[in-house]
């Protein structure tokens, strides 16, 4: 089989004018089957072109028997988030269970809407409440009023300023945005990073109208890293791990908590369970201290659960 008969999931989303996550629904529900090359997942043509005859007549045609086989209808776990923590949080679930992970790397709030819309299993998000100067559960008691989860804590980490290597312009704090004039790379809205640069910037009565580069976005911490590093903006809004990836300086502002939240639902119940023994496991914490610039602490403890 090879690629040029075959579509990525973006493609996929393009061609049938849908979100991503969506597809990826699909293929959780093993509606629409898939193979890898290396970590990238693939759909072949003729899956697709059946899936859509299917959808028009409401009738699978003989020739997709092979597709609907017992292993490619197996529930499919979709975890979002960028942080690399979450890639090996999928590796130990699949060890775990039979399931097979995949990853969306959605940002913090697109990430908890799509676990509310039922479109993946486990949400990581990092989400700054300036009033309560906590994150993420003042967010999700707005979000989840009808819903029944749970919320752990994945790692703690530093977030800050990104600034060229040197800080020539001796950037320290967020108040340095009224004092110079300085070009900042933003992250998209919806990003923890994001999240917590704008509750910032009101804490302080600092308008983004004033702040040059306000409204260009990258939708990565590495995005924002490098933009910086090659001085397409004096600052940017991200986690201490990525500035050493690019060589740059770090401006730490907070240690924030990220978290990962799943719903509280009977056929949830194992998925539930897994992942916290895996939080818990002397193995998994240890391998994550080994990524680097991570504070696992708190690891696996329960921040908050409804009833």
């Amino acid at each position: 089989m090879s690629q040029e008969h075959s579509y990525t999931i973006e493609e996929v989303a393009q061609l049938l004018k849908v979100s991503k996550l969506t597809i990826y629904d699909l293929v959780k529900k093993g509606d629409l089957p898939i193979f890898r090359v290396g970590r990238q997942m693939r759909v072949d043509r003729n899956d697709l072109q059946l899936y859509i005859q299917k959808s028009k007549t409401g009738v699978t045609p003989a020739a997709s028997t092979a597709s609907t086989t017992p292993s490619t209808i197996n529930k499919k776990i979709i975890i979002s988030g960028q942080d690399l923590s979450l890639d090996l949080l999928g590796k130990y679930i699949e060890k775990k269970q039979s399931n097979k992970v995949l990853r969306s790397h959605e940002g913090s709030f697109n990430g908890v809407m799509a676990l509310y819309n039922g479109e993946c299993d486990i949400a990581s998000l990092h989400l700054y409440d300036g009033d309560k100067g906590e994150y993420n559960t003042p967010y999700l008691k707005k979000i989840f009023v009808s819903h029944s989860y749970i919320l752990l804590n994945l790692i703690s980490r530093r977030a800050g300023f990104y600034v060229q290597k040197g800080n020539p312009l001796q950037i320290q704090s967020i108040e340095d945005f009224k004092a110079k004039s300085l070009k900042l790379m933003n992250r998209e809205k919806g990003s923890g990073a994001r999240a917590f640069l704008d509750e910032q910037l009101r804490i302080h009565h600092i308008s983004p109208s004033t702040i040059e580069g306000y409204n260009e976005e990258e939708m990565s911490h590495i995005d924002v890293a490098s933009a910086v590093a090659n001085g397409n903006a004096d600052v940017g809004i991200g986690i201490e791990k990525i500035s050493k990836l690019v060589e740059i300086d770090f401006i730490p502002l907070i240690t924030e908590r990220y978290d990962i939240v799943l719903l509280k639902t009977p056929e949830n119940q194992l998925l539930v369970e897994s992942v916290k023994e895996i939080l818990n496991s002397p193995d998994f914490q240890s391998e994550v201290v080994a990524l680097g610039d991570y504070d696992v602490t708190q690891m696996g403890k329960i921040i908050y659960e409804t009833l």
